[in-house]
């Protein structure tokens, strides 16, 4: 078989001899190509998505998995290749009808309307009328419930769609999926915002749709998932199907090769430290509290790299986000290479010497319709011209040099940021951090939804800027970020509830996040 498939051996037939025939795939795409202008996106792809699978497709950015959800929903028509739905061929692409009753995606950055109720979202356009064709919405509500009692989602239909969590919201998205009547459901990157807790929670309704018969393709970054939910994956390589296989019987370091397209790196090499005692500290936190933390006094030493742990609630993004300046504290201080920024001020914290990667690129990180450029340097207008004027020369220099130091892969740095895949686009987050030298770097789930390759390149890139003597906060959950920490402080409901050296365990770690005592 090509493309390094494994051979599986047919089940065995009756003893009659007379087969049972295989249900249809829910979805099958054969021979998909797609270009877009100069840029060829699929390349002869294929993938067979049987029922009642959880089915992963991953592949670093740029790999072609969004250009195939975009086909596999309709979004996009292929310009070669086929793509059958239970045997039938894919619907027009006008007739989106006919297209929400076979799949549905719920995408990493939400579709739900935050000013609407749950009820609303789940019936827009599809209001229960009464007389004089006016809507009736006691119907609508009463609708909205039985369909989030049916699917088991635990949210009150009237409740306005921006009060619920992220949790909450991918279970209002399913649960309008398959009220149209679809049963193939895309999750994109579902676990993104979700901590360790949540994604439990998550994983487990998957597996009782599973059982009510709903099929997934699931598209993630983060391999360990893979093996935990997936029965089948799908790898995709440079705009190509690479391999389709049992989750069960690929080990990892062959599944990385199969992405990558080269044997698996043994493993990231310890850093020594890079610690100055002698030098001013990055930063010094005293006494500070907030709304959702309180008591915390902590220090990060010039070269130091110092993680912030926690799940989702612990108040570990809210710090983060408190030293920056996003946030103001209630009360305590913050010291910045030795000088106070004003308590709540993103300037004044620059300033003193901060550069900043925040939680959510989309929203936070940069500008989508503004050039590389102009996104790289946002943050120092001051060295890109006088009196409020800017040298578009000097901006250009200056990208150039943020695009090759951060290997940004663009044909040059006019381009706009939203034309970047998404690892190139937390690449640019990163360089604009780096722009004026910072003296303190403070990183908010760095590597959240990018690729393998890009993930290890930003890692080892902000082991590169402590080696200079830049202090390092990474605030994550992800293990693989806080792997080159010199220590980790755990936070546990607003506290700091454990520090560990280098070397720590990962259950460890996990369950001093969420407030396990191993030794109890």
């Amino acid at each position: 078989m090509s493309d390094g498939e494994p051979t599986v051996s047919p089940a065995p037939a009756p003893k009659d001899d007379v087969r049972v025939p295989e249900d249809p795939p829910v979805v099958e795409a054969t021979g998909i190509v797609k270009r877009f202008g100069p840029t060829v996106a699929l390349r002869g792809a294929r993938i067979t998505i049987r029922p009642g699978e959880t089915h992963a497709l991953v592949g670093r950015n740029g790999a072609g998995k969004s250009t195939l959800v975009s086909i596999l929903t309709g979004l996009q028509a292929p310009d070669e290749g086929t793509v059958t739905f239970d045997g039938d061929p894919a619907p027009r692409r006008t007739d989106r009808e006919a297209w929400r009753r076979r799949v549905a995606c719920v995408y990493q950055k939400s579709t739900i309307i935050p000013t609407l109720t749950v009820a609303e979202n789940l019936y827009l356009n599809r209001h229960d009328h009464g007389r004089n064709r006016l809507i009736s919405w006691q119907g609508v509500r009463r609708r909205a419930q039985e369909l989030l009692s049916a699917w088991s989602v635990d949210v009150d239909p009237q409740t306005p769609a921006g009060d619920l969590g992220v949790e909450q919201r991918q279970f209002v998205e399913i649960a309008r999926a398959l009220s149209f009547g679809a049963r193939f459901i895309i999750l994109d990157e579902p676990t993104a915002q979700l901590d360790a807790s949540a994604i439990a929670r998550l994983f487990d309704r998957i597996r009782d749709l599973q059982r009510q018969g709903v099929t997934f393709l699931f598209i993630s970054h983060h391999l360990q998932e893979v093996y935990e939910i997936c029965d089948m994956v799908t790898v995709f390589r440079d705009a190509q199907h690479i391999l389709t296989a049992p989750v069960a019987d690929l080990p990892r370091t062959e599944l990385v090769a199969a992405m990558t397209g080269e044997a698996a790196a043994a493993g990231r090499a310890e850093r020594g430290s890079t610690l100055d005692p002698a030098a001013t500290a990055a930063l010094n936190v005293r006494d500070l509290s907030g709304d959702t933390y309180g008591g915390l006094t902590f220090q990060v030493g010039a070269g130091e790299i110092v993680g912030l742990a926690g799940a989702a609630g612990s108040g570990r993004t809210e710090v983060a986000e408190t030293v920056v300046g996003l946030r103001a504290a209630g009360a305590g201080r913050v010291e910045i290479a030795g000088r106070r920024p004003r308590p709540g001020s993103v300037p004044a914290a620059l300033a003193a010497g901060a550069g900043f990667v925040p939680q959510d690129r989309h929203h936070e990180g940069f500008v989508p319709d503004m050039s590389i450029a102009d996104n790289t340097t946002l943050s120092v207008p001051a060295r890109l011209g006088r009196n409020g004027y800017i040298s578009t020369r000097r901006r250009d220099r200056l990208a150039q040099g943020l695009i090759e130091n951060l290997a940004i892969k663009t044909p040059g740095p006019n381009l706009p940021v939203s034309a970047l895949s998404g690892g190139n686009q937390q690449k640019v987050v990163m360089a604009r951090a780096l722009a004026d030298d910072p003296r303190l770097l403070v990183l908010i789930n760095p590597t959240a939804g990018v690729d393998v390759r890009s993930k290890e390149f930003l890692l080892g890139k902000v082991e590169e800027i402590a080696a200079t003597g830049t202090g390092v906060l990474i605030a994550s959950d992800e293990l693989d970020d806080l792997r080159m920490c010199d220590r980790i402080l755990v936070m546990f409901q607003g506290r700091v509830t454990t520090e560990m050296a280098r070397g720590w365990h990962d259950h460890d770690l996990v369950a001093a996040m969420e407030g396990v005592d191993l030794d109890a």
